[in-house]
């Protein structure tokens, strides 16, 4: 009977769509590969129990959980063939793929496309997937190319590309549309904002006045600038650096918006929180020691009190010194009597 050769079958899927249904595309590769699997029965295959299916992740880099599952198992040993649909299953990357080969002849772990016939050992075989993996690679770019370019074409139009939807806003059929209870919120923000001057009093206000986020958390500074920023709320779409007129209705006035930003841009270069210098004025007597003498002559010539904070210290030791001093004299004055 011939050694047991454990398979592991790996699936992917880019996209999330058709996930939810009860036999999606993950499920269709694992049964095709699993009959491949079957068909080597004689030679001693058999598929692991666990599964790695990775739905909605992308083919362009190996950020995958099931993919780095599998990898671990096979330093652990535990693999000895990889069996996949198709090459491009496993990678779209020719440079991902040399190193994902060389991992594989490190462990001595071979791989299996089914629906495409090579083998990796001859050097015939290697330019064969070499050549396949670069039409996968042309694939992935020429598409994100094109979703890029869509993408650009539909902000220019105005259209929200979906992500999170801003506070103030709500999304129905992929359109933003106000949302009045929290526009509420959105407008009470900045005009706040304009009375205090400053991002971390706002902060306190609203936490004193009990106004939540969307999620019913207080807010922090970083989304406070986040939405103080936000081109959303003038009606505007950004992309990179230009700005398109959006199809959604605006909720700041363009007055309101144009003071908070000045007053921002003034914060950032630190006008209204650089406070004036305070001159601190000191009576005689602070400089004054026991005996009389002024610490501050003896302080002139001292170079390293570069702060005040080391010049108060040093005049304290001084004076500390010359107290200590006194007492001393004092004392052996006292015994000579």
């Amino acid at each position: 009977m011939k050694d047991r050769i454990h398979c592991a079958i790996y699936t992917r899927k880019s996209s999330e769509e058709g996930l939810e249904q009860s036999f999606n595309s993950l499920h269709a590769q694992r049964e095709a590969c699993e009959a491949y699997v079957k068909s080597q029965q004689h030679e001693g295959w058999k598929a692991v129990a666990g599964h790695y299916d990775d739905g909605g992740f992308s083919g362009g880099n190996t950020d995958r959980p099931a993919f780095k599952r599998m990898m671990a198992d096979i330093d652990a040993g535990k693999i000895s063939v990889v069996v996949v649909y198709k090459v491009d299953r496993l990678t779209r990357s020719l440079a991902d793929f040399a190193e994902i080969i060389e991992h594989f002849d490190k462990h001595q772990v071979s791989f299996v496309s089914v629906t495409q016939q090579f083998n990796t050992t001859t050097s015939m075989g290697r330019l064969t997937l070499n050549v396949l993996l670069s039409f996968a690679q042309f694939e992935r770019e020429v598409t994100g190319e094109r979703i890029r370019d869509k993408i650009t074409a539909s902000k220019k139009k105005g259209m929200w590309m979906r992500g999170t939807v801003p506070l103030g806003y709500s999304c129905s059929d992929c359109k933003l549309i106000v949302n009045e209870s929290e526009a509420a919120t959105v407008r009470t923000i900045f005009n706040e904002f304009l009375r205090l001057g400053a991002v971390h009093r706002l902060q306190d206000w609203l936490r004193e006045n009990n106004i939540m986020s969307r999620r019913g958390n207080h807010f922090l500074r970083g989304p406070l600038y986040q939405m103080l920023r936000n081109l959303h709320y003038l009606g505007l779409i950004k992309h990179r650096k230009e700005t398109y007129a959006g199809e959604h209705p605006a909720i700041i006035d363009r007055d309101i918006w144009d003071k908070v930003q000045a007053q921002l841009d003034e914060n950032i270069q630190g006008k209204d929180i650089r406070r004036a210098p305070q001159k601190r004025v000191y009576s005689p007597a602070y400089f004054s020691t026991p005996t009389g003498c002024d610490i501050r002559r003896l302080t002139r010539t001292n170079a390293g009190c570069a702060t005040v904070i080391r010049r108060q210290r040093t005049l304290m030791a001084i004076r500390q010194r010359f107290a200590m001093l006194c007492t001393r004299t004092d004392s052996t004055r006292s015994s000579f009597r």
